[in-house]
């Protein structure tokens, strides 16, 4: 039976035959592109005519054969090239890793948390910019300033069919919607911040002048901007609004999901709090703030923390923090929107398909998507609003939008401050964590078993 079965699978039809399903499946129907077709054509002579190898590579083959080094050479250049294509391939349809760089998230998800970021589920993005060094995101090794890809080639956004779409409280993997331009010696710093911050203190015009003499200014495709990871709490048509920072998603109270922190002063009798304490409740040491005049820490705790930390004998008092003074540097950074982190809102997130009415007032909340993510030219002349030269009263919004929050509220640079999520930047979902590593802590006790293959919630 078993010399049956490799017969039949040995047979070039039969190899053929199910190697044209799968690429067919694969890279045809799902991709929706019939011009990958002409990869039949390729298939059939690499398992029927092989004339390419005869005609082409036969003798090339036949001297690789004959020398030892150079089939050693060639054996080593065929196995790194398959891995890269196939390697390649699983990143963009598939599945990639990431890892928690920054606080945001806590405690749902920790510094150090490795992640399994499914590209399935919402449907792989095929890349803008497909000439690009591979198993790098934007910069090459060992550089912080030189490209990894080529703009030669543009293609635009397309997106393939996924499991599903993106649901409220889902944690999404996206690329940053305001990393379309970077100040290159100084990447950890908003562009439009830095901008804002200089032109408040030279005015518009010699203010951006300065920003541009003191910094490279460079610009990033949407697939090569960087990746950021937060919580899905506005679906596109979902209305958001924060009051007194509870979260308010259609006129009701988030549903809970993740393990929410906020900030709050912990005033102590005098007697501090235990480092052991600490440890045991998962608050790292860069997040412990200490003033010994007043005798108050300022912690980010959730509400089981909360609790605890407020029945512990040496504690005063627990204090939640509330942002109350206005900043520019809260969505949509106009004066007339005089929200803050903590009381924010309401504000309609835009549907595809959607018309809302365009005026003078609610331009500052949807003129980056006009203009930046659909790409249209925008302007102001007379009091009157112009797109595309034409005046217009009304918008109807190409793309679907999200709105992002990390859990860690007041520790997380989200969609308060720099806005919508267009869904041509959304890269996928945070499914499982494989690996935590605790950056305090030395080998092996830095590994945290009770959090690996722990499921995204």
């Amino acid at each position: 039976m078993l010399e049956r079965v490799k017969r039949i699978f040995g047979n070039r039809w039969v190899k053929f035959s199910l190697a044209t399903v799968v690429y067919t499946l694969w890279f045809v129907v799902w991709t929706e592109n019939p011009w990958m077709l002409l990869g039949v054509v390729v298939l059939f002579d690499i398992y029927i005519t092989k004339a390419l190898k005869r005609y082409v590579w036969g003798k090339p083959a036949e001297a690789v054969k004959r020398n030892p080094l150079l089939r050693s050479i060639f054996d080593w250049v065929d196995a790194l090239l398959f891995a890269t294509v196939l390697a390649t391939l699983i990143h963009i349809f598939f599945f990639a890793m990431y890892v928690i760089p920054s606080s945001s998230m806590e405690k749902s998800l920790l510094i150090g948390d490795y992640l399994y970021v499914s590209k399935a589920a919402y449907g792989p993005q095929m890349p803008n910019t497909p000439l690009s060094f591979p198993f790098v995101h934007h910069t090459m090794p060992f550089s912080k300033t030189r490209k990894s890809f080529s703009e030669a080639v543009k293609w635009p956004y397309h997106r393939l069919k996924g499991l599903r779409k993106v649901e409220r409280n889902d944690v999404v993997v996206f690329n940053f919607p305001a990393g379309d331009t970077v100040l290159l010696e100084n990447q950890n710093v908003s562009y439009y911040s830095a901008l804002r911050d200089y032109q408040q203190a030279l005015g518009p015009e010699r203010g951006r002048e300065r920003l541009y003499k003191d910094y490279t200014v460079i610009s990033r495709p949407v697939d090569k901007r960087e990746n950021y990871i937060k919580r899905c709490v506005g679906i596109p048509g979902d209305t958001i609004e924060i009051i007194h920072s509870q979260l308010y998603v259609n006129g009701r109270p988030q549903q809970q999901a993740g393990k929410v922190q906020y900030q709050y002063a912990v005033t102590t009798n005098g007697t501090p709090i235990s480092r052991n304490a600490f440890e045991e409740m998962g608050i790292s040491a860069e997040d412990i703030s200490y003033n010994p005049y007043t005798k108050t820490y300022t912690l980010p705790l959730h509400a089981a923390m909360r609790e605890r930390i407020a029945n512990m004998g040496n504690i005063v008092e627990v204090t939640p923090y509330e942002s109350v003074e206005y900043y520019d540097q809260i969505f949509p950074n106009d004066s007339a929107y005089r929200w803050t982190e903590d009381n924010f809102g309401p504000l309609w997130v835009p549907a595809k398909g959607a018309t809302v009415p365009l005026t003078l007032q609610n331009l500052p909340l949807y003129r980056r998507i006009i203009e930046t993510y659909e790409g249209n030219r925008l302007e102001v002349k007379q009091g009157r609003i112009y797109i595309n030269g034409a005046p217009a009263d009304s918008y109807t919004f190409a793309m679907d939008y999200f709105f992002m929050m990390g859990d860690n509220r007041h520790n997380s640079a989200d969609s308060r401050f720099w806005g919508f999520v267009p869904e041509d930047h959304i890269v996928g979902r945070a499914a499982f964590i494989w690996l935590s590593l605790d950056k305090e802590k030395r080998f092996p006790k830095n590994i945290r078993w009770n959090r690996m293959f722990r499921k995204v919630e």
